[in-house]
């Protein structure tokens, strides 16, 4: 079945208000995306971020009756200086399908696979981590995380104890576990990535060595190992946490750093981690270092 689709650029101040008018006017479903080029990675608790200037898409039903509505929306909408609200007719697709034409199996670093379930690595000696696409959203392209998948693959990972904070899918966590860790905790203050953690460490099968916990929940004796892949602010303020947890003469990466901030997250574990020099990958670093 087809779908009729909304859509207009507003100003991030306009949004709250855009999106209860769409929906009480029988939107099935409004999104926001960035119009410009605004990065926005992973917020901090309770907070919602939005871009400066944000396209609110709203989808409805493709009948007579929802034409004239969506007709008449985008006439109101058009009404405001400088709006210009866009109509288009959308097909139905299997999304999970789209999802994965762009999803392909990827290596990192030299024996480290992420693939789409029912998918084989292109080397009969990869270590695979497997990936649901309807609960994966982090699946390793991004650039942070493509360099923590590749320190993971790079660092001595036998029979240690793995933090990863902030952990989404849980990408880093079972990738660790899959290169030899014998235990990983995953950290995360929001639901759907500790269900999207839990379900793709079952579908690895490494849920039995995997503690997948909130910031909230009590934490474990150190470990040998933390990886962050999350924003500068964050991993500054989390700093005396994160190094806490790591053991004397453990291995920490911490991602999600711009090249501009490196200088500023680096001073925050100066003192606590003999630093290596940064890697850095499309304008975002990586951080790494042994705790003194």
């Amino acid at each position: 079945m087809p779908w009729l689709q909304l859509s207009i650029e507003i100003p991030k101040s306009a949004a709250e208000r855009i999106s209860d008018w769409l929906e009480s006017a029988g939107a099935l479903s409004v999104t926001y995306t960035d119009a410009g080029d605004e990065p926005q990675l992973e917020p901090a608790p309770g907070e919602t971020p939005l871009w400066s200037r944000i396209i609110v898409t709203a989808l409805f039903e493709d009948d007579s009756e929802s034409a004239a509505r969506v007709g008449e929306l985008a006439r109101q909408l058009g009404a405001h200086p400088g709006a210009t609200p866009r109509i288009d007719r959308i097909a139905d697709q299997v999304w999970e399908r789209v999802w994965l034409d762009t999803f392909k199996p990827t290596r990192f670093g030299r024996r480290l696979w992420i693939c789409p379930q029912g998918q084989a690595a292109g080397d009969p000696d990869a270590v695979v981590v497997t990936l649901d696409p309807g609960l994966a959203f982090g699946t390793g392209h991004h650039p942070t995380t493509a360099l923590c998948l590749e320190w993971l693959d790079g660092t001595d990972l036998a029979g240690k104890t793995v933090l990863d904070y902030g952990c989404g899918s849980g990408i880093l966590a079972i990738a660790a576990l899959r290169l030899g860790a014998a235990r990983a905790i995953a950290i995360d203050h929001d639901p759907q990535a500790l269900t999207a953690t839990r379900a793709n460490a079952l579908a690895n099968q490494v849920a039995e060595r995997i503690l997948i916990q909130t910031p909230a929940d009590p934490q474990a004796t150190p470990v040998d190992r933390v990886v962050a892949n999350i924003l500068a602010g964050p991993l500054i303020t989390l700093a005396p946490r994160l190094i806490a947890a790591l053991r004397p003469g453990g291995r920490m990466a911490l991602s999600g750093v711009l090249q501009e901030q490196v200088e500023s997250v680096s001073q925050a574990y100066a003192a606590a981690l003999l630093l290596d020099p940064p890697r850095v990958r499309e304008d975002w670093a990586l951080i790494s270092g042994s705790r003194r």
